[in-house]
């Protein structure tokens, strides 16, 4: 293949590459963003029974401090009834105790209830937590692998424009502009393959006559459709 050929399908997959990089520095932190919403919203959604056993373990709490309460009104009542000295406050102080243990008693069958929902959340929440751990490790790897992604980007682009401007060294002024021209018509491609008589830019085919002498000329040719320059490629075999 004729070298200032070689040296513009070079130059063209150094653009290509650039223009990869460029698309990736701005995809891969919106990715990393998805990522972490995507996350939140799982890590919240499967937290709802921590909360809930949270919350119950709370009134759990709320309701053994109002028996408390209760218990030491009572024995305080009990005690101030040693010194009554009518019947009238005693049977007034009876019923603050009679009132005082039907509320213990209604609160004890809450606190019952409340134990049984909290042994059935803790398997729940059990579970959970282990489905977020293995969760939390695939979320952290991926966004690692993107991160890593994202750091090397930089690294690369400086590659690419140092082969590209030593390309550029050895293709022709009047060349070079001609591929800038046709790469800036046509989305950064100026320079690509032909297969079984169909140009891989356009994906239209190219006359027979074209096909044949783009086998064997050793002239620069052009697609008729797209204008880019075109070179043939036997893409059944290894490039």
């Amino acid at each position: 293949m004729k070298e200032n050929l070689l040296l513009l399908i070079k130059l063209q997959e150094c653009d290509s590459q650039l223009v990869k990089l460029s698309a990736k520095r701005k995809k891969l932190p919106e990715d990393i963003d998805k990522l972490d919403k995507e996350f939140s919203s799982f890590k919240e959604g499967i937290e709802k029974n921590k909360m809930k056993y949270n919350e119950l373990k709370a009134r759990h709490t709320e309701s053994e401090n109002k028996i408390k309460k209760l218990n030491d009104g009572m024995v305080k009542t009990k005690e101030r009834m040693l010194e009554v000295k009518n019947n009238k406050e005693y049977q007034a102080m009876l019923k603050e105790i009679e009132i005082a243990e039907s509320s213990r008693g209604d609160i004890e069958t809450l606190i019952i209830s409340i134990l049984e929902e909290l042994d059935k959340l803790s398997i729940l929440v059990k579970k959970d937590d282990e489905t977020l751990k293995q969760s939390r490790n695939e979320y952290e790897q991926e966004k690692k692998i993107i991160e890593d992604d994202l750091n090397t980007i930089d690294a690369d682009v400086v590659d690419w424009e140092k082969k590209r401007i030593d390309l550029q060294k050895s293709v022709s002024d009047d060349l070079l502009a001609r591929y800038e021209k046709i790469k800036k018509r046509n989305k950064g491609v100026g320079v690509i393959s032909v297969w079984k008589a169909v140009c891989n830019g356009c994906h239209m085919n190219i006359p027979p006559q074209l096909y044949n002498e783009l086998q064997k000329s050793n002239e620069l040719l052009s697609c008729p459709n797209c204008n880019r320059i075109i070179y043939f490629q036997d893409m059944e075999k290894p490039a």
